[in-house]
């Protein structure tokens, strides 16, 4: 994918509307959740090991739920891409896991602005993240707050 990283104007707080919103997708493999369960270090057997899990209410391995807000991150990063926000995480709220991410589902994480505060340079998403039979997985709000960045010239 090519990104378009030019000094052409950067959208403010006040160019974002409640309602701007982008959607992503993600197929969950298997070497998602290892290589995201070598990363952080979270080799659960809820999550590595097939023979475990089948004796679980679940009947095989899911995904690390902080694998799955992973993915909300990169929405956020596509949102900034997509809108010209210069922007930095400033954290999740009532995130809730409501459903098991399984290997092989596809994910959709939905991104969209429900509040802004202008005064704290803040804009505040709701977060949706539905699989491939359009059941919520996970829910919650994030916190996007902008920060002008320093153009320097070469």
């Amino acid at each position: 994918m090519f990104v378009d990283f030019d000094t052409g104007p950067r959208a403010t707080i006040r160019d974002i509307k409640i309602g701007d919103k982008i959607a992503i997708e993600k197929t969950i493999s298997e070497s998602d959740v290892y290589l995201f369960a070598g990363i952080c270090g979270d080799f659960s057997p809820n999550h590595i090991n097939e023979r475990y899990m089948k004796g679980s209410r679940f009947g095989t391995r899911i995904a690390q739920g902080a694998l799955v807000v992973g993915f909300t991150s990169a929405a956020a990063a596509m949102f900034g891409i997509k809108y010209r926000v210069d922007g930095v995480s400033a954290g999740y709220d009532r995130l809730r896991f409501v459903k098991p991410v399984f290997f092989g589902d596809t994910i959709r994480i939905h991104y969209e602005i429900a509040r802004i505060d202008i005064e704290r340079d803040r804009a505040y998403a709701a977060l949706k993240v539905t699989n491939q039979d359009d059941e919520v997985v996970l829910v919650g709000d994030h916190v996007l707050r902008f920060v002008a960045l320093e153009i320097r010239e070469a």
